[in-house]
């Protein structure tokens, strides 16, 4: 009795599972009516089976499927509900002649969204469905063949000639909008006699048609004159759907020669919309790797949380721009590789696998993420890299692969760089003489440091304390005035001095930190001979002039002006400095007059 049971529930509904028109409803009655008669003696397996073979109808419904399928549709593109909901209802209800969209933020992403809804709905209910670019069918001819192919699902090959769509006739219908009226009709004629031979379809079940046209904005440059005919494409019962980023009233045509169509308008995405539909992308790519065998551990889904925040740092800087999903996609995967780049590497240093290849097959171990401080010094690190992959990626002057391969991050280098980078420019100082980097440390300190200090800040005297140190400010008594406090010069930025104050300090910085590493010379008797002597050469002056031609120092008085000492200004900033000054192992904080 069980056995007959579940075998007869099972035949019910693998016979019913493809049937359009049952609902949850009517399946609810029938397999009511189906076990009415052995109510009284069953069982509670029997009971069991009952549910089970329900489940197993309702999972075989095109209700159950279009329920998934509008999920997975939610899923991908996040922020799309209720648009996604609207425009399924609307084209599944009734046929629309004409609708127009309009999308002022991601129209790319809407496409894609309406290729998955009317190229995946076949399932359901019979659609045709044809997707254009307005930008590539530049003349009617060209729009006729291409709308006709994808409608009758016909591929041009080598093999056919590269014949566009024959049709039963053989006749040709790009000739006008006539005949390309006619060659809809044929074809919603052929598709009606096939559903009606061995479909199991009524011949009354009309299919459906419907014609997708991007960037319906360049049919007013291009196609003027097609726009009208294609708002009236319904009297061979096709809906029209005009996708653009402009707003009807900009492209319609005057004098009201089109009816108005069904207006649609999307809103933008938020801020979380735009980083979940990155994170679908993320596992997207991991999953489809993990299937095809060539998981590496780029894209790891251990990985997540990281990207997760990396993506957020993304829209957060690149917001302001372009808030296009697809434009950030393209800049997050530019830029992904070489962020996880450090992550990756610290973590093939800790197992003692740094030469090994990453894991084909997906099964390493979970990946250690970088604890918080690490990530805010990844972000910060590749903060300006973001900004240079918009500049070069969202105008397209290179593609993601190759600027990827000339922006390979060194984070060690890179800091090691930074920390002797001028903000003005890139000054790398490193490779300079050890002459030249004292000129620039004595240029920073003309440019810090008042006059007046100089005698205090560099005199030889019997005290280095006294000398060196500034007094430091007494704590003001209460009720006393207060007074407009003084800004530090370094925080004002660098102020001029003349070449006799530079050669000054530089004397005085070689005799206190250069002695020991000069060769021992009898004829240099009193302190001082050597330094005076190493001024007076002309690489001195010769080092000078190179560092002004590399915009190490800045000249303020004309070449030509013979009257007075050159004056100079210095275009290194602290932080070149503090290089400078921790490769000499000169105490730079002793020597300035406002010490940080």
């Amino acid at each position: 009795m069980l056995t007959h049971t579940a075998r007869r529930t099972g035949l019910y509904a693998k016979s019913h599972g493809k049937c359009s028109s049952f609902r949850i409803g009517q399946l609810e009655q029938d397999v009511v009516k189906l076990y009415a008669r052995d109510s009284e003696k069953a069982t509670e397996v029997c009971a069991r089976s009952a549910l089970i073979a329900l489940v197993a109808y309702v999972a075989h419904t095109p209700a159950f499927d279009e329920t998934n399928s509008l999920s997975r549709l939610f899923e991908q593109f996040p922020g799309y509900e209720k648009f996604t909901s609207h425009i399924t209802s609307v084209t599944s209800s009734f046929v629309l002649p004409f609708l127009y969209i309009t999308d002022r933020h991601n129209p790319r992403t809407t496409t894609s969204l309406l290729n998955q809804i009317y190229r995946n709905s076949e399932d359901c209910s019979p659609t045709r469905f044809a997707h254009i670019n307005a930008t590539a069918c530049f003349t009617a001819r060209l729009l006729y063949d291409t709308v006709l192919n994808a409608l009758a699902r016909w591929e041009v090959t080598w093999e056919n000639g590269c014949q566009n769509w024959p049709g039963e006739d053989g006749k040709r219908y790009n000739d006008s909008i006539d005949s390309f009226l006619h060659g809809l009709r044929n074809l919603r004629n052929k598709s009606l006699e096939g559903m009606a031979k061995g479909n199991g379809r009524t011949a009354d079940e009309e299919p459906k048609m419907v014609l997708l046209v991007e960037r319906a904005e360049r049919l007013k440059d291009n196609l003027p004159d097609l726009i009208v005919p294609l708002t009236e494409l319904s009297q061979v019962k096709i809906t029209t759907i005009l996708l653009s980023s402009a707003r009807w009233e900009d492209i319609k045509p005057p004098l009201g020669a089109s009816p108005d169509p069904y207006f649609i308008d999307i809103d933008p995405p938020s801020k979380q919309d735009t980083v979940d539909s990155l994170l679908f992308e993320f596992r997207s790519t991991s999953t489809t790797q993990a299937r095809a065998g060539t998981q590496d551990k780029t894209y790891h889904p251990s990985l997540l949380p990281l990207y997760e925040q990396y993506v957020e740092h993304v829209f957060n800087v690149c917001s302001l721009y372009t808030t296009d999903i697809q434009e950030l996609q393209y800049i997050a995967a530019a830029r992904w590789p070489g962020f996880v780049k450090p992550v990756l590497q610290e973590q093939s240093e800790a197992n003692g696998d740094a030469d090994a290849d990453p894991d084909p097959n997906g099964t390493c171990n979970e990946l250690t993420l970088p604890a918080s401080d690490g990530r805010m010094r990844l972000l910060k690190f590749f903060t300006p890299s973001l900004t240079a992959a918009l500049d070069m990626l969202y105008p397209r002057l290179t593609n993601a692969t190759d600027w990827a391969l000339a922006n390979d991050p060194d984070m060690q280098a890179s800091e090691e760089a930074q920390c002797q980078t001028n903000t003005e420019g890139s000054i790398i100082v490193d490779h300079l003489p050890r002459m030249s980097k004292f000129i620039l440390l004595g240029a920073f300190l003309a440019s810090t440091n008042p006059a007046k200090s100089d005698v205090r800040m560099f005199g030889r005297g019997a005290d280095k304390q006294q000398r060196r140190r500034r007094k430091s400010a007494s704590p003001k008594k209460v009720g006393a005035e207060t007074t407009v406090a003084k800004v530090s010069q370094r925080l004002l930025g660098p102020v001029v001095f003349p070449l006799d104050r530079l050669l000054a300090i530089l004397a005085a910085l070689l005799e206190e930190n250069d002695v020991e590493n000069r060769p021992h010379e009898p004829c240099f008797e009193l302190p001082g001979d050597h330094t005076d002597m190493e001024l007076g050469r002309v690489h001195i002056y010769a080092a000078i002039t190179e560092l002004t031609s590399m915009r190490a120092l800045h000249r303020t008085t004309a070449v030509e002006k013979l009257e007075g000492p050159p004056m100079y200004k210095c275009g290194i900033s602290f932080l070149v400095a503090g290089a400078l000054a921790k490769d000499l192992h000169v105490p730079l904080n002793d020597l300035m007059w406002d010490p940080v």
